[in-house]
């Protein structure tokens, strides 16, 4: 498995890992702490869509937000298990955004058990089984337990079963945070990405529990949130991303490609493009979180909905105050949307249930929220075309 980084003094490395922890600490700083969670719950649905979407699961948009806001599960058998996994993706992952998740190193073999078991325990039982390609046997995954016998991923025959502790272990040791400076942190993301996929330590599951642990560990080091997602870029890219992981399986290449018995030029070659596609991606949310241009794709939007009779006169109002100061008293509905008590309440009203606003009591303060109706106008490109 050596190498487990690139060399030091990668100046195409560094540069990207500077810039990464630049922009997302920009990223971070552009909305309001209140305006941050609601995107983040957004987020969350899109990372799971892509990170499914990577594994050929394609859940279409509206079952997500269907299965997560009224547990609206399809009477289709494919279907509706598609929306459990979908919803166990977002748990998860709402664990880590929350701090809600195991406090310890997320490269460790106790947080990567944590995560396997975590998705598992919420996936219905039909999923739970694969099948052996050659022998034809079913094999029950087990949450968290490493697997008892070999596979085969493409080309490449990870680790055997009994060796998977080995590994793992040095797996840990290589990428502990404590051992390495923070621009080292960064970069070692993308080398934990791949080796963690060459490992294979579960029969199922390992292309999701990797890319939540490279989010969990991209949030640890300061650079990751709950505003962006690697895995939106990385299925938008699925081609380069699986074509560059099985390259940095290969054997090393001749005696100007390091000591080890993998290639530390592709391995490199896949850092480079981890970093670059995680920049791609806080470059994007940046663009669409930019105060002037997101408050202009919302009024054009509400105008129009206004227009159609959907929403009412005064619903952009409300909606800029919530964006712009985080949440809004109730008793300020009239102020800003220079109508009587009655007429403001209505606005109010017809918002929250549009799901445009919400709100934790009948008397607390209203805050932004995003229903997918209004996701294409006010995030265009957040999903593929034509599939919210």
């Amino acid at each position: 498995m050596e190498p487990m980084l690139p060399p030091d003094g990668s100046r195409k490395l560094e540069n990207l890992a500077f810039d990464l922890a630049t922009k997302a600490s920009g990223l971070a700083s552009q909305v309001q702490p209140t305006v941050r969670e609601s995107v983040g719950n957004l987020v969350r649905s899109m990372n799971c869509y892509y990170s499914n979407l990577i594994e050929g699961h394609d859940t279409h948009p509206r079952d997500i937000d269907r299965a997560l806001a009224h547990a609206d599960y399809s009477s289709d058998p494919r279907r509706r298990s598609l929306q459990k996994e979908a919803v166990a993706h977002i748990e998860v992952q709402q664990m880590i955004d929350s701090g809600e998740d195991l406090r310890i190193e997320p490269t460790s073999a106790e947080y990567i058990a944590w995560l396997h078991n975590e998705f598992c325990k919420r996936l219905p039982e039909e999923m739970l089984w694969i099948e052996n390609p050659d022998t034809r046997e079913s094999i029950q995954i087990k949450g968290g337990i490493l697997r008892d016998g070999w596979v085969q991923v493409g080309k490449h025959i990870p680790p055997s079963a009994e060796a998977l502790p080995r590994f793992l272990n040095r797996f840990a040791q290589a990428y502990n945070s404590n051992k390495l400076s923070r621009q080292s942190q960064i970069i070692a993301v993308g080398a934990a990405h791949h080796r963690l996929l060459w490992i294979h330590p579960f029969f199922d599951g390992n292309g999701r529990v990797t890319r939540l642990m490279s989010h969990a560990s991209l949030q640890r080091y300061g650079v990751g949130s709950s505003l962006w997602s690697v895995a939106r870029g990385l299925a938008r890219n699925v081609h380069d991303y699986k074509a560059l992981l099985m390259s940095a399986d290969s054997q090393r290449r001749g005696d100007f490609d390091g000591r080890g018995a993998l290639s530390t030029k592709t391995l490199t070659e896949f850092c480079e493009f981890f970093l670059s596609i995680c920049i791609d991606q806080v470059d994007y949310m940046a663009s669409l979180l930019e105060p002037n241009d997101f408050l202009r794709r919302m009024r054009l939007h509400i105008e129009d909905e206004i227009a159609v009779g959907s929403l009412p006169k005064g619903s952009f109002h409300l909606l800029r105050e919530a964006w712009l100061t985080g949440g809004v008293q109730r008793g300020r509905a009239s102020e800003i949307t220079n109508y009587g008590e009655r007429m403001a309440r209505s606005v109010v009203s017809s918002l929250i249930k549009k799901g445009y606003l919400k709100s934790e009591t009948p008397r607390s303060p209203l805050f932004l929220a995003f229903p997918l109706d209004a996701v294409e106008r006010w995030f265009p490109r957040l999903y593929p075309q034509n599939k919210v």
